[in-house]
């Protein structure tokens, strides 16, 4: 069919106010927070699942992609339109449907801004634990599809721990659910956590039962403050080591550290080498008791100083700082490029040092900051890729980071998903024949390669 004819399909089932097929708007639509970019033919924002079902429907007869996308903050290239089609955005799916607080549970529309979910539950005492530094924008059906982490992920988890139940519009338009309110459900395939992670590319996520926790009675809140970035590593190792799994331990190095003071004026201390942003939770005496323990690590790893905030206000100036960590990055160069390469804990000294050697090697700026107590850094490569020379030693750069993680026993990414940018490594942690496994349950589930096609799989992506 033509393309003229197909939007004109498109824009009966959403409406015309929700239909876009102008160069601005479709601009506006393509790229996300990663470097790639490419145009959709056209842009639909549906209002109810029945839509979504219909422009599958359609799509899978008329064979044209469809790129699912929530609020544009993925930093894969996970809703980049790399083959044109359809942007699908989801954005007015955006009613928290229910919080039972007998249950424990909360059903939401995918749309739902993440923090708008965490004022809610936590207005009733309860926690919705799963936290990402973007938050306040991400959406819940985004957080789902890359199965997002936080900085609560040392001890709470990441989504796919909250996730109890999905529905899902599947390639040929057909609505299904998987899962169950029940804490525990064993029936079948556990269809539920393969659609969490799947970035979009086996089914559009539409609506979401997650699982409530209450909410801890107490937090401490600390600053640790390091002369040698490598202590600061090696602390975080030894604080797990203690036997204290702290509800937060954020790293920050000297880069991370003024960028931020540029942009916020915080007071954090600029000659700091690195810092560690820590928190415990639960009952009082017990979360006092294990901020103790922390600082008694610290001090014993040489930390300069570590600060325990005083005041509720203290404690979100720490947090603050650590929210707005990649926002500040981005100010010092035309380009950043936030990684997320994740370790096993106790290899976050090696990861750290090895980070440092390949940014010197290089002659690269490289902010690294991220959740180190669960192995989870952000390297943030700061750069001008407008310089032809300087991107390719970018490129050899980002290169050796991932094959550094993957030397260490870790993983290509920790939270933000292989989408484009990562692709062409995928093989290199599970092998020809782990990836044909997910070939085989993409091509299952979407024969016609409708959704999100480009992502995962391809076979080599380089910096646009």
């Amino acid at each position: 069919m033509q393309k003229t004819k197909l939007g004109d399909q498109i824009k009966a089932i959403v409406g015309q106010d929700y239909f876009f097929d102008s160069y601005e708007d479709r601009l506006c639509y393509s790229y996300d927070a990663a470097i790639e970019e490419a145009m959709p033919e056209w842009v639909a924002m549906p209002g109810s699942v029945e839509e979504i079902a219909r422009l599958m429907t359609l799509a899978n007869t008329e064979g044209f992609p469809v790129y699912p996308r929530g609020a544009g903050t993925g930093l894969s290239g996970g809703s980049v339109p790399l083959k044109g089609g359809l942007v699908m955005v989801l954005t007015r799916l955006n009613r928290i449907r229910e919080i039972n607080q007998e249950d424990l549970y909360a059903i939401v529309e995918t749309g739902v801004i993440t923090s708008a979910l965490h004022e809610q539950v936590e207005a009733l005492g309860l926690l919705y634990p799963p936290d990402p530094a973007s938050m306040k924008v991400t959406t819940m059906g985004g957080n789902v599809a890359e199965n997002a982490g936080g900085l609560r992920g040392l001890k709470y988890g990441v989504t796919k721990d909250y996730v109890l139940a999905l529905q899902v519009v599947t390639p040929a338009g057909q609505v299904v659910r998987v899962g169950s309110k029940c804490v525990k459900s064993v029936s079948g395939y556990d269809l539920t956590h393969l659609y969490v992670g799947s970035e979009g590319t086996l089914g559009i996520i539409t609506e979401i039962t997650v699982k409530l926790v209450p909410a801890p009675e107490h937090k401490e809140s600390m600053m640790a403050i390091f002369d040698d970035m490598n202590m600061a590593a090696k602390t975080v190792a030894d604080i797990i080591k203690s036997g204290v799994i702290p509800a937060t331990l954020e790293f920050m190095d000297n880069t991370s550290i003024n960028a931020i003071e540029d942009f916020k004026k915080i007071g954090l201390p600029r000659d700091a080498q690195a810092i560690l942003l820590l928190e415990t939770d639960g009952v009082k005496a017990a979360a006092q008791h294990e901020a103790e323990k922390i600082i008694a690590v610290c001090k014993a790893n040489q930390a300069r100083d570590v600060k325990s905030a005083a005041t509720e206000q203290e404690k979100l100036q720490i947090w603050e700082a650590r929210r707005t960590c990649f926002s500040a990055l981005a100010r010092v160069r035309p380009n950043t490029i936030l990684e997320d390469a994740t370790v096993p804990r106790s290899k976050i000294p090696e990861m750290v040092r090895g980070v440092t050697d390949i940014a010197n090697k290089y002659g690269i700026q490289i902010g690294n900051f991220g959740h180190a107590g669960d192995g989870n850094l952000h390297p943030t490569i700061l750069t001008d890729l407008r310089n032809t020379e300087e991107k390719q030693r970018v490129q050899k750069a980002i290169d050796e980071i991932f094959a550094l993680a993957l030397s260490l026993g870790g993983t290509l990414t920790g939270e933000h998903g292989i989408g484009s940018a990562k692709a062409k490594y995928l093989e290199n942690e599970f092998g020809p024949e782990g990836l044909a496994v997910m070939r085989a349950i993409k091509t299952a589930l979407d024969p016609n390669n409708i959704l999100n096609p480009g992502k995962i799989f391809v076979a080599d992506t380089a910096i646009a």
